[in-house]
């Protein structure tokens, strides 16, 4: 991580630059968290469409095998093939 310039010993024109600098970064990083965001929500889409699809077919969309290993995660007992 860089480190923070001394604001002082900047004059003006490189106090402007810095700001156009961070300001550019700034933009590339939220357009970065946009497409991932839409990613995240088309797999998220795929991924209820594939439960509503199992659950329609009759199966089990959380089976108790599923709460079970929630329920020991959650309580910090991990199996000892998870390490």
């Amino acid at each position: 991580m860089e480190t923070f310039p001394d604001l002082g010993s900047l004059n003006d024109d490189e106090l402007k630059d810095l700001i156009a600098q961070l300001t550019d970064e700034e933009m590339e990083i939220s357009y970065q968290r946009r497409i991932l965001h839409g990613k995240i929500d088309i797999l998220r889409a795929e991924l209820v469409n594939r439960l509503r699809k199992r659950h329609d077919g009759g199966e089990d969309v959380i089976s108790g095998a599923d709460v079970q290993k929630l329920t020991d995660i959650l309580a910090g007992r991990v199996p000892a093939d998870a390490e």
